[in-house]
């Protein structure tokens, strides 16, 4: 992989990641238009650049992420008269209260951490597969077409409860499958509990950081514990360093655009995109022009 074809892989990163058209999906179509072979080190750059995405929503979102709930100390005298259990239960409910924002993540991060646990080579061979990718674009773009209709009617109450939060990384599941969307499936599970488009895409963006950060890291971990693996990234590394840094100055913009955009337009613009871009994959994959496996 030359420094070029890095950089507008990353681009490609940047500007999918977190708008609903397959950020994998779109990876996985420029490496087949590029024409670049699916080597170890490719397969771990297109996960591990992800990091510069990841520190986008922090840098972006800084005073959420690093805001913990305020929890008044208990008075001494009330603990006095409290039971043992009794005060334990105060405690671990003012503890819980005060990490409240990073229990939710975690909860909605559990699904798809056992999912990916469970079926994680069949993923991996999935994500070599552009039919798979051109028809989930073409799929999830018809679906787009009339979500903003199917839920049009978010709840007064925005707050991100466990149930709600439980229910948004169900939806991060489905995109598991390449094409379908990590952000679209949980900016839809966060629509399907009746929170609007705005704070749904937030905490698709919020998800999105330690979905993407155990993903790049279980990926880092594979390559580091082989020698052969550590060997391929240390002659690697001003592509990675490269493409993270580029990865995450477009996110910064994707991420402003796409709050923007949806809130005022909803998803009717990314579906069409989505069934163009999805058709003529299959076109191109129909006349021979570009292989199914990369």
């Amino acid at each position: 992989m030359s420094i070029i074809e890095a950089i507008v892989i990353a681009i490609v990163e940047g500007l999918t990641e977190f708008l609903p058209v397959s950020s994998t999906g779109h990876m996985i179509i420029t490496q087949a238009l590029l024409g670049i072979e699916s080597t170890p080190f490719v397969k771990a750059f297109t996960v591990v650049i992800q990091f510069g995405a990841i520190l986008s929503v922090v840098v972006l979102y800084r005073q959420r992420f690093f805001r913990l709930n305020p929890v008044q100390i208990m008075d001494p005298e009330a603990v006095k008269g409290m039971s043992t259990w009794k005060k334990w239960g105060t405690y671990v409910q003012r503890l819980l209260y005060k990490f409240d924002f990073y229990w939710k993540l975690l909860i909605a991060l559990v699904p798809a951490g056992v999912l990916g646990l469970l079926l994680g080579d069949q993923i991996d061979a999935l994500l070599e597969n552009v039919l798979v990718v051109a028809v989930m674009l073409v799929a999830g773009g018809i679906v787009m077409l009339f979500v903003d209709k199917w839920f049009d009617k978010p709840n007064a109450d925005q707050t991100i409860t466990w149930q709600r939060a439980l229910k948004i990384g169900c939806f991060q599941c489905i995109a598991m499958i390449p094409g379908v969307s990590r952000s679209f499936a949980t900016i839809v599970g966060g629509m399907s509990v009746k929170l609007d488009r705005k704070n749904a895409a937030e905490f698709s963006f919020f998800l999105a950081v330690p979905t993407m950060a155990a993903a790049a890291g279980y990926k880092l971990y594979q390559l580091m514990k082989d020698p052969a693996g550590m060997s391929i990234l240390h002659d690697n590394l001003t592509l990675l360093l490269i493409g993270n840094a580029v990865a995450f100055l477009v996110a910064v913009i994707a991420i402003k655009f796409f709050i923007d955009f949806i809130t005022r337009h909803g998803f009717k613009a990314f579906g069409y995109y989505r069934i163009i871009i999805g058709g003529l994959m299959l076109i191109l994959l129909g006349t021979g022009t570009i292989s199914n496996i990369i």
